[in-house]
Order: C-alpha cells, then structure tokens, then sequence
C-alpha cells in the first residue's frame, strides 16, 4: 500500500533489531524496507536506493559509523527523511545534542511497544515529536552563544509566521494550524517554508529548538 509509512532500523545488536522488525510489521500502516547494523550500511543504502525510508529508528552506539555521524550525514543529505534516535543514554546533554544535530525525536530502548508506535505516527504526520521530557530539557538546557540571541536579533517574523510557529511548536501539522487561522495548508507551508529560511533551520526539529532557544514560546 503507499501509504504506509516506510521505516528503516539501523542497531548493530541483531536480536534487539529483529525484535523491533516484527513488532513494526504487525503495524498495518508500517513497512520495514531495510536493516543495517551500522552507519556505512545505512548510508550505503540511502545514497545507491530511490526507495528511501520516511523514518529511520537510529541507534546511537554503533560501530564502524555511529548513529550520531549518521545523523548529521543524513540530516544534510536527506532532510526529508526524519531521525527518531534510538538509545539507552538519557541525559539532558544526550538528548538535547541529538535534537540540536537533526533528530525529529527521541526514544529511550526501554520505553514501551506502544509509545515507540505513537512516536513514529506523530513523526510522520507532524515531521517530530517531543515528549514532555525533551520540552523540558529543552527549555533548561543552555546551547552555545551563537546560536541564540544575536542571530535571533537579526531575524524579523511577521505576527502571522509567529502565530504559526507557535502552533508548530505545539506538535500541531499543517492542516491543523490551516483550521485554527482559517487558512489554507499551503499557505502554512508557505509561512513554515519562510521560517525555515529566516531562522536558518534545516528541518521543524530544528525550528522548534531555534523557537524555545530563543523563547519565542514557552513548552
């Protein structure tokens, strides 16, 4: 069906990553369309396949290229393809590195079955997901100076792009903002589009931190 939303698994331990594999399968909406057990396989595929994933559940300890690098190389490479990272670290340094880089969110290796399938649903309609914990490392945790107020002091908004970008911090997508200001979806996108480009983000991750770093809205 093409609407399903295509998943690759990228976790160099194979029975942990066989066990994810099954669980997505029995998912209607989920197809698994490739493994890779490192960062050099991932990319490997990506670059030689026109069939790309739309989510990549990625590792972050992995060898030979690790799911931190990988991260960075696809972010660049292939910004329409989300990142969920997929890890057992959880500090607020971790975390808050991960959704800096490109990551659209971020599951813990315990959470649960159910929470893992939510997370990928919320990615695909709303391009990330933070749960109430990113909100609040990100909120308190303090990026380097150049990415704050001085760039932001040089970016202007018009009150209707800010009106969106608070309501795309509120994980709303685009049909729902278009209902909320009675506008169309594409006029959303449009204003989304410019945001990105004002705020020098390369995806919604990306223009959800620059929002909280600078306290355009408060999580």
């Amino acid at each position: 069906m093409s609407d399903k939303i295509k998943i690759a698994l990228a976790d160099d331990e194979e029975l942990f990553r066989k066990g994810i594999y099954f669980l997505l399968q029995r998912e209607q909406n989920f197809e698994v369309i490739f493994e890779a057990a490192n960062g050099n396989q991932l990319i490997d595929f990506l670059t030689t396949n026109s069939n790309r994933p739309d989510i990549i559940l990625m590792d972050l300890k992995m060898p030979l290229l690790n799911g931190v690098e990988a991260t960075k190389l696809i972010t660049q490479q292939f910004p329409d393809i989300k990142i969920i990272a997929l890890t057992s670290y959880n500090t607020k340094s971790f975390i808050a590195n991960m959704i800096e880089i490109g990551s659209a969110s971020f599951l813990v290796k315990n959470a649960s079955p159910k929470e893992m399938i939510f997370t990928i649903n919320e990615v695909y309609k709303k391009a990330f997901y933070y749960n109430e914990q990113v909100i609040k490392i990100l909120s308190e945790f303090k990026f380097p100076i150049e990415n704050r107020s001085d760039f932001f002091e040089k970016v202007e908004l018009t009150s209707r792009e800010r009106e969106v970008l608070e309501l795309i911090c509120q994980q709303f997508n685009s049909t729902e903002i278009a209902e909320q200001l009675f506008i169309s979806p594409r006029t959303v996108d449009t204003h989304r589009n410019s945001l990105l480009f004002k705020t020098n983000s390369q995806n919604i991750a990306g223009l959800v931190l620059f929002a909280i770093q600078n306290k355009i809205v408060i999580l």
